[in-house]
């Protein structure tokens, strides 16, 4: 999403919106201020926080846009009239391109908010990003009895690492997605934190080789671990387990991360009861 957000902000920052065509109303999640408040204003900056994609615009309004897993952002040039399958919301600015946000797939879960100035909408909740001191601080001293992987991936703890680079996050680390931050000590601690702004940090410069939106239909092809069950670990070249569950699973490598130990496949676990 950062290197998304520095491409939109390259093509766009300083045009000026000429509409906000809403294509999927489920995906508006605001009702005041209008998209039609937007009009006329001029798109001062772009970035990232957490998850969220966040559009300014001068005089302190903003757009978030969260893609969840299927959403994706084309950059038209020219702007297209056209209503795609999956199509969320298109903004067409005064340099006739256009962003495009559509969703792949039959789950609505892709969303947008107008915020008013002042306003942070679900940004209010975000835990700090880790590449921010707070969050080594809280990795280091926090007493957390949750599993790693879940603890990750809570966004109200720290803001913007998902599944997938949790997996490869914890691999890199060689730590148990079910381990918890109760259970480790000093120096596991100091690897979780560099793992995770190493793993982090070469997905951001991979990225930044992309061009264009973000609109192929699987995004997943870049990761390590995250994907890769059945394949050779990175560390140590073992096969890759998963950990299934009902909507997602966590791979992870016995051999690196639990001691050896196979965890049982929870999914599979239900069926056998």
């Amino acid at each position: 999403m950062e290197a998304l957000a520095e491409r939109v902000g390259g093509a766009f920052a300083g045009s000026r919106l000429e509409r906000a065509t809403v294509l999927g109303f489920s995906g508006l999640k605001t009702v005041d201020p209008a998209p039609g408040s937007l009009v006329g204003r001029v798109l001062a900056g772009v970035w990232r926080r957490g998850k969220y994609l966040v559009l300014a615009f001068d005089g302190g309004a903003r757009v978030l846009v969260h893609l969840s897993q299927a959403g994706r952002v084309d950059l038209e040039s020219p702007a297209k009239a056209t209503r795609p399958r999956g199509a969320v919301v298109r903004f067409t600015f005064d340099n006739g391109s256009g962003i495009l946000v559509r969703e792949h797939g039959t789950q609505r879960k892709a969303a947008w908010w107008v915020l008013a100035p002042g306003d942070d909408g679900p940004l209010g909740g975000l835990g700090p990003e880790p590449t921010d001191p707070a969050f080594e601080h809280l990795v280091m001293t926090d007493d957390s009895a949750r599993h790693l992987h879940t603890w990750l991936r809570d966004q109200r703890t720290v803001a913007g690492i998902g599944r997938g680079y949790a997996d490869d996050a914890l691999n890199r680390a060689g730590l148990s997605p079910f381990a918890s931050l109760r259970s480790l000590g000093p120096e596991d601690r100091r690897r979780l934190v560099e793992a995770v702004r190493t793993v982090l940090g070469e997905a951001l410069a991979e990225e930044r080789t992309r061009r264009g939106g973000l609109s192929e239909a699987k995004l997943g092809d870049r990761f390590a671990v995250h994907n890769r069950v059945g394949q050779p670990c990175p560390r140590c070249r073992g096969p890759l387990r998963r950990v299934s569950f009902e909507s997602y699973e966590i791979a992870y490598c016995p051999s690196c991360q639990t001691g050896g130990k196979v965890l049982a496949d929870r999914r599979l676990s239900r069926l056998l009861r």
